[in-house]
């Protein structure tokens, strides 16, 4: 149960910058609470603390300079177009801070790589980094997003300007290519998620 010693009206205001919903305290003693995926906040006259199953959903965004993350992602698909998965993992000088795999419907191996990467940007600005160091194993996306390669596709153009405008929100951003081995943990986040019983 993380304890982070600060001012809670300033701890107020991230949260509600990061678009989590504040509440009035329970207890004369308690200045606020929010909550967030499996995480709440409890705000005391010079500190919050932080309870619940996934304390980082909150604990990075209460304090200041969210700092940098390596952020990895991948997408699948079986079919191309079929059945499609994102997978992601958001990792710090800690380690894994946040993973996360999903099923997205149907898409094209392409779209999948690249709602695994807005999926991990969301998670990463969620999570109030300011820095982020992206990095897939879809050369293609890489190079597309970095305005190397053309997108053709109507649907991979519009994936891209989102992509673009998750990143230009960083302090600081960096993509490159990285070969599979280094990408093993969003690849099986999202074949796992893949072979999941609906």
């Amino acid at each position: 149960m993380p304890t982070i010693e600060c001012d809670p009206a300033a701890a107020r205001e991230r949260l509600a910058t990061a678009g989590v919903e504040v509440r009035p305290g329970n207890t004369d003693h308690e200045r606020w609470r929010a909550e967030r995926d499996g995480a709440t906040a409890v705000a005391y006259d010079d500190k919050v603390v932080v309870q619940g199953s996934d304390p980082t959903r909150l604990t990075l965004l209460l304090t200041e300079g969210g700092g940098r993350a390596h952020v990895y992602f991948d997408g699948a698909s079986r079919g191309n177009p079929g059945p499609a998965a994102v997978g992601w993992c958001l990792v710090t000088s800690d380690g894994i801070v946040a993973e996360g795999g999903e099923r997205v419907g149907r898409a094209t191996n392409n779209q999948a790589e690249y709602a695994a990467l807005i999926r991990a940007l969301e998670a990463a600005r969620d999570y109030g980094f300011e820095e982020v160091d992206v990095r897939g194993d879809s050369e293609l996306i890489v190079k597309q997003v970095r305005g190397e390669w053309n997108a053709n596709d109507p649907t991979l153009r519009e994936k891209r300007v989102r992509v673009r405008e998750l990143l230009d929100a960083f302090d600081r951003w960096s993509l490159a290519h990285v070969p599979r081995d280094i990408n093993e943990r969003a690849d099986e986040l999202a074949n796992e998620a893949l072979d999941e019983r609906q």
